[in-house]
């Protein structure tokens, strides 16, 4: 191979060669970090007919390392430093087929007759390589000390470019198998991805399974497994659920963010849902001990999910991509009708205390996002939300007795922001969802005056002259 340069420069003899290089080492032996040092232990013969045995040798490399260069008359490579001369053996090289392909007219002429003088080679080297690291390569065509050689992902990544270049198999089979089984740092993670389009098929199915998802669906499929172990994590839960509250925050992608946590909303309202059909219209058939037991469970299993849905509810907030839970929230008059019926006993106080605060909580955050402009919900999905909802506060304030999960402000404040709602709706659905509000008021004016504030504002509005637009 030849090297289109500018100039060539001297080659020394390799006698000198060896000198200089014995000389380095041992004036260099205390400095084991040194460059020069490192090149001269690898230019260093270390037995006959081994590696840069001159005595030996059939093959004179000339490593150059070159620059290219761009100018708008040419293109050219630049020879920017003296090159290396490397002795090496035909018989070893042929590890390597492009010096088998290079090398191969020259074995048939060593069978017709001894060749006396070794061929010289030239091999040109980018400039963003390294001398050591090709003489790495040389090396390892005679001791195979792969293990040795490549100690860290930094080795693996010098060599691997090279053991392509030169389809040294055995080298590049090793480099790939190391850098597949070993951590990788972010920098290092790019120069595998670089690497990779240079690799056979087979060779890079390990890295690319690594680096590269399988499915188009992947992060959607990670982010749902990582909100399901959050809300159903027993030990530390507090803990995980902060971690993947994070980790929602920080993602990139709002829309796969909205569509997972759609998702899971849906799965675990359904679930709640499904709980108290079942609690309010049991099946009757088996014995008393039976039915009790499953009605227990039944609670049971709405309360973690009524749990579950407060945090999706609450996450679904932060991150503004809860329209779609309000419009869902909206339109549950079955299951508010189912928590009205379960609410308006009393078996469910010693199974689950916490349900009304939870579903409570859940409306209350909901209806807060509404009022503050966070979510722009229509007309009739606000109306809705107050129609379906008024019910089940009635029935939990009447019914149900403060508690530190469903303390006495919880119900102020739902009543008021349910108020609130209904000063946003046409004075005719006002007019009808007010009088529902009755309730509200107490023995102490001065305890309802979110329900007096309500009142005056839709008698106000209804003292006003009708407002008639003309044609014009």
């Amino acid at each position: 191979m030849t090297l289109n340069s500018k100039k060539r420069q001297r080659v020394g003899s390799s006698s000198r060669l060896s000198a200089l290089c014995d000389q380095k080492l041992d004036i260099m032996k205390n400095d084991e970090n040194d460059f020069d040092f490192q090149q001269a232990k690898y230019l260093k013969a270390n037995k006959t007919g081994g590696f840069n045995d001159v005595a030996t040798a059939d093959v004179v490399l000339f490593l150059h390392r070159v620059s290219t260069s761009f100018d708008k008359d040419s293109e050219e490579n630049v020879e920017v430093d003296q090159p290396f001369e490397v002795h090496l053996h035909s018989n070893v090289l042929k590890e390597s087929r492009y010096f088998a392909a290079l090398l191969s007219d020259r074995w048939q002429a060593s069978v017709d007759k001894k060749l006396e003088k070794p061929l010289p080679i030239s091999l040109s080297m980018p400039i963003s390589r390294t001398t050591e690291s090709y003489l790495a390569i040389f090396q390892l065509f005679y001791s195979k000390d792969f293990a040795g050689t490549i100690s860290d992902v930094s080795d693996a990544l010098s060599l691997l470019p090279i053991a392509s270049e030169l389809l040294y198999d055995e080298c590049i089979s090793y480099c790939v198998r190391f850098l597949e089984a070993v951590p990788w740092r972010e920098e290092e993670e790019r120069e595998v991805i670089k690497l990779v389009p240079y690799l056979k098929q087979e060779e890079a199915a390990e890295l690319l399974a690594r680096i590269s998802p399988v499915k188009g669906d992947v992060l959607e499929d990670m982010l749902h497994g990582l909100i399901f172990t959050a809300t159903h994590c027993h030990s530390n839960g507090a803990t995980v659920k902060a971690f993947v509250a994070k980790l929602l925050r920080d993602y990139s992608s709002r829309d796969a963010v909205r569509l997972v946590l759609d998702n899971a909303f849906t799965t675990s309202l359904r679930t709640v849902k499904d709980s108290l059909e079942e609690y309010s219209s049991p099946n009757l058939r088996g014995d008393h001990d039976e039915i009790e037991a499953m009605q227990r469970m039944n609670l049971h299993t709405a309360c973690v999910n009524a749990r579950h849905l407060l945090w999706l509810i609450e996450r679904m907030i932060e991150l503004r991509v809860a329209d779609s839970a309000v419009k869902e929230w909206s339109d549950q008059a079955t299951f508010t009708a189912n928590l009205h019926r379960t609410f308006s006993d009393d078996a469910w106080r010693n199974i689950v205390p916490g349900l009304p605060g939870l579903v409570l909580r859940c409306t209350y955050r909901l209806a807060n996002s509404v009022v503050t402009g966070s979510i722009l919900a229509a007309r009739q999905v606000r109306m809705r939300l107050v129609k379906v909802w008024l019910p089940v506060l009635i029935v939990c304030k009447d019914s149900v007795s403060p508690t530190p999960s469903t303390p006495k402000f919880l119900y102020q404040d739902l009543e008021e922001l349910f108020l609130r709602i209904i000063s946003t709706l046409p004075m005719p659905d006002a007019q009808v969802l007010l009088q529902q509000c009755l309730s509200f008021a107490t023995r102490n004016v001065d305890d309802c005056t979110h329900l007096v504030t309500a009142f005056n504002t839709w008698f106000r509005r209804a003292s006003h002259a009708p407002q008639l637009f003309s044609e014009d």
